[in-house]
């Protein structure tokens, strides 16, 4: 049998079966996807069975026979096996490593599945079937708990209760002691469905209610049912066009089919709000998985869906991997986010796999944004994707006015221009909420010596420490170093030390102290790093708590925030001239998700975005003529240049603490591809990194490029054996990005 070892090695191991079973035993009780207990070196590991067979490359005698079968069940299906080993094909990945990846922590270790167990829940009485809800319209708590278990005859628990419905503790003891619902133990389950523990907002009427759809909403959700078997969307909309409207007709399509559902979204702070809408609507077991969690409430959800018990899986980008045996649809929302991209270790592109999962599952695929990525819009022109367009906003909201600022010259007030604070000032004379987005957190980015000219930098990496006041720190963004902050400089002893530039922290004091009384939320990743944080600020922002929010872009995308109508972007020049060729496609993309949070109701939104480059042509083309425009001159731009959607790359990374081991050992690398080098294959580097010195590293990366993602493939089954073998090799990190998202 061939086993996968979680080791960092490329190939599988073959092993006999258990010396105490024959081979007609074997035949019986082995099968992939079955954990095993093997002797490997001089210890033991956990492998998983991939395949059975009955040759071996080596003598058979000499194979080492596995020591302890740990389960009666394959973990994962052949469906399963196939594609984790695909992805690791295709991403040079070590296929233990990948498979091992897919599993619960705890199954990783060895340890047994979880086994049965009921739980506690409420159901309806006898009376409270009967009972008609006009006798609860005084009490709409009540009513709504009413209604949840009215569609769930044999009952729930309070988790799921609560998960649907937000506090209702207090409502169901008084429908208890009207006699209308009764305690129960609900029916075991091995897997039982298990919730986030996200808590969400009270349901309402308004919010459970089905819009009507428009037509381009009707024509896209047509295009999808009619499709069979395999069959890509991009699905274009623009902010506010009703696309999760169109997410969820579908999910109510599969789950009419009796198939799951696989919906991923790219970061975790725009789990809460979907999941909500997706509780409100879709009367199925749902499980929520990302890396917020607690080890044992991933494992419940791997559980659930793995064994079909959750109907409806909601993710972040290790999801990809989760078993659902009967996927029907894949959902991909915000999908050309860079968070879809790992970017250590197994460096794998989930919206990418999504696609590929989608093939071998032989269902539809639906990639949602308002800003497609490049790439999904060539493949959208080569027919690889149909692409749905719905480009107006649902319902009566309208467009936002977006006005452009020249701030050259102006006096900011902590990084706000006069014309920015009167548009802030209207909006809150007029009781509508304000958005301010600034994409740097912290107090300040540098802390400088007025005397001197010291400036507060990294001993670890090419970079400055941000001031963190609220701390008393100054903190590297990059490998996390932490120092006090000073009162005095290091250098020369002196009193005055300023801080340059400004980050939320300071813009935060800045609007507290010209708007006091104002309530104002701060959400970034130190506001929110307690659990629980996020989901409390977004629960504010929604029902009106907060008059101003400032935040990085956590709040950019997906969230739903009727009540602001003005945004405002303080900084986004970085992005008009980073030295990444995607850093215009970035920025644009960003500009247009936040604009996207102004003018989502009935009023009419305004943004007003700060600028120093005000007649930059890509800036123009985005704001007069849309995403759409940009995105064809951009597209227009990367043909020319011969550069992704055209052609294909993968990026050499090195790095060691001596400063030139990982550029002689990427010269050596450089060495001998060139002879493999083919028509059209290039070769860039080697060349240190933007940030050579990182976390105490000195880091290098070579890239190749072809015009043919197989001609590319080809080239590295011709490399990657030899890298090993190089002298310096053993003596440093060095990986391997197939379609890196990042070249700096």
């Amino acid at each position: 049998m061939r086993v996968a070892i979680a080791v960092p090695l490329p190939e599988l191991f073959d092993y006999r079966p258990p010396s105490d079973q024959d081979t007609a035993t074997a035949a019986r009780t082995l099968m992939p996807g079955l954990r095993v207990l093997v002797p490997f070196g001089h210890g033991q590991r956990i492998g998983l069975i991939v395949a059975l067979a009955n040759t071996s490359d080596h003598p058979v005698a000499k194979l080492k026979a596995v020591l302890t079968v740990l389960d009666t069940q394959a973990l994962l299906q052949a469906q399963d096996i196939d594609f984790i080993l695909w992805s690791a094909r295709y991403y040079r990945a070590a296929p233990g490593e990948a498979l091992f990846g897919a599993l619960p922590t705890r199954l990783r270790r060895g340890k047994a599945l979880a086994t049965a167990r009921a739980a506690s829940g409420w159901r309806l009485t006898v009376a409270g079937t009967a009972l008609n809800a006009e006798q609860l319209s005084r009490a709409p708590r009540q009513l709504h708990c009413w209604q949840c278990l009215r569609e769930h005859p044999a009952g729930l628990s309070q988790r799921q209760l609560s998960a649907q419905l937000g506090p209702c503790t207090s409502a169901l003891r008084a429908l208890a002691t009207k006699g209308l619902v009764e305690a129960c133990q609900l029916p075991s389950q091995r897997f039982p469905p298990h919730s986030s523990a996200i808590p969400v907002a009270p349901a309402t009427p308004d919010m459970e209610a089905r819009p009507e759809l428009n037509a381009e909403q009707a024509a896209a959700v047509a295009a999808v049912r009619a499709s069979h078997g395999f069959a890509g969307f991009l699905l274009d909309g623009v902010t506010g066009s009703g696309k999760t409207e169109v997410y969820l007709r579908l999910i109510d399509t599969a789950l009419d089919q009796g198939r799951q559902i696989l919906v991923l979204v790219p970061e975790i702070g725009l789990t809460p709000q979907l999941e909500q809408r997706l509780r409100l609507r879709i009367p199925a077991p749902m499980v929520v998985l990302h890396s917020a969690l607690g080890e044992s409430e991933r494992e419940a959800g791997w559980h659930a869906a793995a064994s079909g018990t959750a109907r409806v899986l909601l993710g972040t980008r290790s999801a990809i991997f989760t078993p659902l045996p009967e996927l029907g649809l894949v959902i991909v929302d915000e999908e050309h986010d860079l968070s879809f991209k790992q970017q250590d270790g197994f460096r794998y592109s989930a919206r990418d796999l999504a696609v590929r999962r989608a093939q071998i599952g032989q269902c539809p695929v639906v990639l949602g944004s308002a800003t497609p990525a490049l790439e999904s819009l060539r493949n959208a022109e080569l027919g690889r994707y149909q692409r749905l367009v719905l480009s107006q906003r649902a319902g009566s909201a309208r467009d936002p006015r977006i006005l452009i600022t020249d701030i050259r010259g102006q006096y900011l007030d902590t990084g706000i221009g006069h014309r920015l604070h009167q548009g802030i000032e209207q909006a809150l004379d007029a009781g509508q909420q304000v958005l301010l987005f600034l994409n740097r957190r912290g107090f300040s980015p540098v802390l400088t010596c007025h005397d001197c000219g010291w400036i507060s930098e990294c001993i670890r990496c090419d970079a400055r420490l941000t001031i963190h006041r609220n701390r008393g720190e100054l903190r590297c963004h990059h490998c996390g170093l932490i120092r006090p902050l000073p009162t005095r400089c290091p250098y020369c002893q002196g009193p005055d030390l300023r801080p340059l530039g400004q980050g939320t922290e300071r813009v935060e004091d800045s609007l507290r102290q010209r708007y006091p009384g104002i309530p104002l939320a701060r959400i970034d990743r130190d506001s929110t790093s307690r659990k629980g944080e996020l989901e409390r600020l977004l629960a504010g922002a929604l029902n009106g708590e907060y008059r101003i929010l400032l935040g990085t872009q956590m709040l950019a995308k997906g969230h739903h925030l009727p009540g602001i109508t003005l945004v405002g972007i303080l900084d986004l020049d970085h992005g008009l001239y980073g030295a990444d060729f995607r850093a215009t496609e970035r920025m644009a993309q960003l500009l247009l998700q936040v604009a996207g949070r102004a003018g989502r109701a009935e009023q009419p939104g305004t943004v007003i975005v700060q600028t120093r480059h005000p007649q930059h042509p890509m800036l123009r083309a985005l704001l007069e003529h849309g995403y759409g425009a940009f995105a064809r001159a951009a597209l227009d731009e990367r043909r020319a240049a011969q550069m992704p959607p055209f052609s294909y790359q993968a990026l050499v990374r090195a790095d060691s603490p001596r400063e030139d081991a990982a550029l002689i050992f990427l010269q050596q690398v450089a060495h001998i591809t060139r002879p493999l080098l083919s028509s059209g294959q290039e070769l860039w580097g080697p060349a240190p990194a933007a940030m050579e010195q990182r976390a105490g590293r000195y880091r290098a990366q070579l890239l190749l490029q072809a015009p043919k993602r197989t001609a590319l493939h080809q080239l590295l089954d011709q490399l990657i054996p030899q890298l090993r073998h190089l002298p310096r090799a053993r003596d440093l990190r060095f990986s391997l990005d197939i379609d890196p998202q990042e070249t700096l």
